[in-house]
């Protein structure tokens, strides 16, 4: 299988780049034709440290004839790399969230539907192990009836692409970069459908290097009658040992259960500076999503999560956006 990857903005084509390299019968390329931002290490320099093919252009890559391709560039390029996949009829992998813009995504799903190629989000934390154990505990009824959702993200404000803190670029700030996470989870958790969305935002944090919302209280009511919020914020310090973390609280009639994706870590001090440091440890989520697009692809069937999902979760953040822009509470548009 030969799959392309669509820029190297995104810090995740790195980590997508190197896992796949390692997977047998799998052939890789990247194209990054910039611009890039100055100190940045991107285009054919970062496909040679990552060890894969390289391209110009994405048209030099679509000409290569990928199987697939990872749309990993900025948010609001992801709609022309997506119709481009679609023309070649290379399946498609996009980062989140979908899109920027509301015509944006349905234009893309509708580029998929017609070149009849498949679509995927990447949503890599709904593949954790012990998410997969609170999906089984909850369709057997261990929980009752869930009746909220406690979900935060928080993390530093991304500095090693200048991009993310670009709201043009970016779609938004932290509502663009961590709201559709937990958006996905309570989706995939309850298939319950989002209503409405009520949301606040501030910029008190890293406020002298963006122009975007850096913190966020999004509350989420769905037509179950649970409620979740999600506090986005980018909280972390610049000095934090690592880049934040994701957490879910469900509470459901029968019990509750916690979660901390990312809490197994082995914690230190770093010998020369005296700074904490902290190592994460076991299964990178990556790995089975990347499996479920490869395998999605090999076996002609569509992999979860769909484009559908893509579009419920945005809908939640364009929500989240207006709702904290006009001091209401936003219904959510339905697909």
């Amino acid at each position: 299988m030969k799959i392309g990857i669509m820029s190297f903005a995104h810090t995740h084509a790195a980590s997508y780049a190197r896992l796949l390299r390692g997977e047998p019968d799998i052939e890789v390329c990247g194209a990054d034709p910039g611009p890039h931002q100055a100190g940045e290490v991107r285009g054919a320099e970062l496909a040679r440290q990552l060890g894969i093919g390289y391209a110009d252009s994405h048209a030099e890559l679509m000409a290569w004839g990928p199987d697939a391709v990872l749309v990993t560039s900025e948010n609001a390029n992801h709609r022309p790399l997506v119709e481009l996949a679609a023309k070649h009829r290379a399946h498609i992998l996009c980062e989140k969230p979908l899109a920027t813009t509301w015509p944006d995504g349905l234009a893309m799903v509708q580029a998929a539907r017609e070149a009849g190629v498949l679509l995927m989000m990447a949503f890599p934390v709904r593949f954790a192990s012990d998410f997969a154990r609170l999906r089984a505990q909850h369709a057997a009824g261990l929980l009752g009836q869930v009746v909220s959702i406690r979900g935060t993200n928080n993390g530093k404000l991304p500095a090693e692409r200048a991009w993310f803190a670009d709201p043009g670029l970016a779609g938004g700030g932290a509502f663009a970069d961590h709201v559709v996470h937990i958006a996905d989870l309570v989706e995939t958790l309850t298939g319950a459908e989002p209503r409405a969305v009520t949301a606040v935002s501030n910029r008190k944090l890293y406020a002298d290097r963006t122009e975007a919302e850096t913190g966020g209280l999004v509350m989420i009511s769905y037509a179950d009658g649970a409620i979740a919020a999600i506090d986005c914020s980018w909280s972390r310090p610049a000095s934090a040992p690592t880049w934040g973390g994701l957490t879910l609280s469900v509470a459901g009639t029968l019990g509750s259960v916690d979660l901390d994706f990312f809490g197994p870590r082995a914690r230190g001090l770093d010998a020369a500076t005296g700074r904490p440091i902290e190592l994460p440890y076991g299964p990178h989520h990556d790995v089975p999503m990347l499996r479920e697009f490869t395998s999605a692809v090999a076996a002609g069937r569509q992999p979860q999560p769909d484009a559908d999902v893509g579009l419920r979760t945005l809908a939640v953040m364009l929500a989240a956006q207006e709702s904290a822009r006009t001091g209401t509470t936003i219904a959510v548009r339905p697909i």
